[in-house]
């Protein structure tokens, strides 16, 4: 099939409303000069980035952190693609499907700012670090470092490998409000024995969104022999970093969260020295390299359509520029947890720190559970939060996005006001 051919049939839609044509020569320019801070306040400039998105009326979105919704142009190339593959059929996964795979991986690549030699396409966080997890030649008695913080699937992943391998598991517990990196580095290093085999460490936090000093971590680990493992599902495309430079040995994420990608699509990270190291959950076709990173994520018969609308969603980031959207996720975040910080009966789980924190927050309110809060959020205010109530964090979630306003957050304030009041 040619490709012209293919492309006409897909009716695909990339980003047809620029940020030029979207903002107007005033907020262009403010959009070119104003530096990533100075931009993120500017309400004038993120209302129209709200355009792009098409939000619910009757309440609030706060909890971004499980998915966070596309953009509409990103959806619109979505069904674009499934409606243009279904046309095709058999004829496109046949004929075009690799070809395309390929060029998706490279965008996400890019991102990354990784090789794509050691970048594999997943569905998400979960499937990445299993697929490190259980790829392992674990033996009777290794060990592996993991926090009460942690994802709770991940441990449980964790504590099958122990049932099944007789592995050790061991759990330190990060504070809330941890005095420096080396505090927190000692913590790790404390569990670490001659027979520790694997660190896993959440980049941030998803209970709290604290930023957990990675790079610190792994060069520690690493004298000491011990691969590290980044859970970085809240921090890609949130925060501004090259994997490579954390100095991990493998590093997941998830693209429906930050990056805005469908449903249905993660990463994963592999140092191209440990690629050969790993089993495959499911076996690859024959012939693939032991070193070729492909032969870790045989997706078969996948939606590919959510493959082909990543790239949108990539367009979409890189058009805004990380250096904003996180100058901005950091904004919000400060503008209300800074004014419930003082408050008595409220207590924000979220570090003070702006090196230790960006987009998401968790707040509690005394006399009211996790879940009271959570509830109340929403039924009597329509804010949208959620609860949790583990590993010593007891508090809402809250995660805005780059189309949530300083007035809804407003909102948020004064609920909490009147809750705690």
């Amino acid at each position: 099939m040619d490709k012209r051919d293919f492309l006409r049939g897909l009716g695909a839609t990339t980003l047809t409303t620029s940020l030029a044509a979207l903002l107007g020569p005033a907020l262009l320019a403010r959009h070119a000069t104003l530096s990533p801070s100075a931009l993120s306040r500017d309400e004038e400039f993120w209302s129209a980035i709200r355009a792009r998105y098409r939000l619910p009326t009757d309440w609030i979105n706060l909890e971004n952190g499980y998915y966070s919704i596309m953009a509409q142009p990103v959806l619109e190339s979505l069904v674009s693609h499934a409606a243009a593959i279904n046309q095709q059929g058999s004829r496109y996964m046949r004929t075009r499907m690799e070809e395309d795979f390929r060029t998706t991986r490279a965008a996400i690549a890019r991102v990354a700012r990784c090789p794509v030699e050691e970048l594999a396409l997943t569905r998400n966080t979960t499937e990445s670090l299993d697929l490190v997890i259980a790829g392992h030649d674990w033996r009777a008695g290794d060990e592996v470092v993991f926090s009460e913080q942690d994802y709770g699937t991940m441990q449980a992943m964790f504590e099958q490998q122990a049932a099944r391998h007789g592995i050790v598991c061991k759990r330190v517990s990060i504070p809330l409000h941890p005095q420096s990196d080396a505090q927190i580095v000692g913590l790790y290093a404390s569990a670490f024995t001659e027979r520790t085999r694997l660190v896993m460490v959440p980049h941030m936090i998803n209970l709290t969104g604290q930023i957990l000093p990675v790079q610190a971590i792994a060069a520690m680990a690493r004298a000491r022999n011990v691969a590290v493992m980044v859970d970085g599902a809240h921090a890609f495309a949130h925060i501004d970093f090259a994997i490579p430079e954390l100095g991990c040995d493998y590093y997941a994420a998830s693209l429906h969260k930050w990056l805005g990608c469908p449903l249905g699509a993660g990463l994963l990270w592999v140092r191209r020295d440990r690629i050969a190291g790993l089993w495959p959950l499911l076996a690859p076709p024959p012939g693939r390299m032991s070193d070729d990173i492909t032969r870790l994520n045989h997706l078969g018969t996948h939606p590919v359509h959510t493959t082909l609308a990543i790239r949108e969603a990539i367009a979409f980031h890189e058009e805004l520029g990380i250096a904003r959207k996180e100058a901005r996720l950091r904004h919000l975040q400060h503008y209300w947890t800074s004014r419930v910080r003082q408050h008595s009966r409220i207590r924000v789980n979220t570090p003070l720190d702006p090196g230790r924190h960006c987009g998401i927050g968790n707040v509690g309110v005394e006399g009211l559970t996790p879940k009271q809060l959570e509830t109340r959020l929403l039924e009597e205010f329509g804010i949208y939060t959620v609860g949790t109530d583990t590993a010593g964090v007891h508090g809402v979630r809250v995660t805005p996005h780059v189309y949530t306003s300083e007035a809804e957050l407003e909102r948020l304030v004064k609920a909490l006001e009147t809750l705690a009041g």
